[in-house]
């Protein structure tokens, strides 16, 4: 396994590589006084798209606000050339686990020190952002994994959802499910931080800390869950290369009595007459998630402009403020960091009302452990593989 400095090495190697491509054709619009160049990780979201008109209307009199939509996996390594160059934008969104990263490289700046007003946001979705006490990223929102369920099947297999409160009751339902000539469950265990983020609601519904994960009885208790389901029948054996995508497309046959998966299903799961209940824990409560969504961040500049500064943190201050950060959320499907306007949006929108348990419980996947994380996510992800490949 590569430790985290190493792939942060060939990361910038790699970046670097196409320094001289991207300098020839990249961002000379952030060289514009008064153009502030967005980054984010949604390049589905077209020109014509509410996103990016919302986004260039957030512009302050007298700036034009240029955006760019990179793919998640480029967004980084093309940040980390663009701040080498000294062409970076003015704001990026970066990904929630990798804040860390781009922290130790220096890639981007104390959002707070520009002016951005990020009080009264939840401590535990803005925790990634935050490190050694200074506040690097503002997260509007986040997604979330629940436990989705076929109401049909239940009831056919006589179980009540209400009555799923533990790891006990959820594998008795799930067998009930089984025995009434359905399948039991999907999820995504595949290699990589995807499946690392879909176990590790069972890993800390065991009581696991990330500190000290391998080899831990709480990582044991979670592998033995969710590779017996395998073992069993009552999960498919390619939950071991699924991607979320997968194992939602087979949950929607309408064969599965439930699939661990994410909010962002949530609008689909209501057009089936799909339902959602927290997952629990292994001895019962609302087991943590993981945090998802992106932060915005101000990346580092070569030269210092205190008038496009504060344009800047205008932009961000108009995608945060009162309405609009239920108009981000709304947009991106999440559910807002703010507990206020949580509540606007369950008031619009019924079907968001069992996320917030999920979504008020979960966790930053690097809070507590930073730039380990890597490392970490690598051997979970390496142990989960290994225990649902096993014969």
């Amino acid at each position: 396994m590569i430790g985290s400095n190493m792939k942060r090495v060939i990361a910038l190697i790699a970046a670097s590589a196409a320094a001289v491509s991207l300098a020839a054709c990249g961002s000379n619009s952030s060289q514009d006084s008064k153009t502030i160049e967005f980054w984010d990780p949604y390049p589905q979201k077209n020109d014509s798209s509410t996103w990016v008109k919302y986004v260039t209307n957030c512009a302050p009199e007298g700036y034009n606000v240029k955006r760019i939509g990179y793919a998640q996996s480029d967004l980084l390594n093309n940040l980390t050339t663009a701040v080498k160059a000294g062409n970076a934008p003015q704001i990026a969104l970066i990904d929630n686990p990798k804040m860390p990263t781009a922290v130790d490289a220096g890639l981007v700046t104390d959002i707070e020190a520009a002016g951005v007003d990020v009080s009264g946001f939840d401590k535990n979705i803005e925790g990634p952002g935050i490190i050694d006490g200074v506040q690097y990223g503002v997260s509007y929102g986040t997604n979330a994994l629940g436990l989705y369920y076929n109401p049909d099947i239940l009831n056919k297999a006589g179980v009540v959802p209400e009555s799923i409160t533990d790891w006990d009751s959820l594998n008795s339902a799930i067998e009930k499910v089984v025995n009434a000539g359905y399948k039991g469950i999907t999820f995504s265990g595949i290699s990589g931080e995807e499946g690392t983020f879909q176990f590790l609601p069972w890993f800390w519904g065991a009581g696991g800390q990330l500190k000290d994960a391998s080899g831990s009885s709480a990582e044991q208790d979670a592998l033995d869950l969710v590779s017996g389901w395998v073992q069993k029948g009552w999960a498919p054996k390619s939950v071991a290369t699924d991607n979320q995508s997968a194992a939602w497309d087979l949950f929607l046959g309408d064969d599965y009595g439930f699939s661990e998966n994410g909010s962002w299903q949530m609008e689909s799961a209501a057009e089936k007459g799909y339902k959602m209940i927290s997952i629990p824990t292994k001895d019962g409560g609302v087991a943590p998630v993981p945090s998802g969504g992106e932060f915005i961040t101000i990346p580092t500049q070569k030269t210092k402009d205190s008038d496009k500064m504060k344009a800047t943190a205008e932009v961000i201050q108009c995608l945060i403020d009162g309405d609009n950060l239920k108009k981000t959320n709304d947009e991106m499907v999440y559910l807002a960091a703010r507990s206020d306007v949580r509540k606007q949006q369950v008031e619009e929108n019924s079907a968001w009302a069992p996320w917030v348990d999920a979504v008020e419980n979960a966790e930053g996947r690097t809070t507590d452990v930073g730039l380990e994380y890597e490392d970490i996510s690598a051997q979970l992800s390496e142990d989960l593989q290994a225990a649902l490949n096993k014969g």
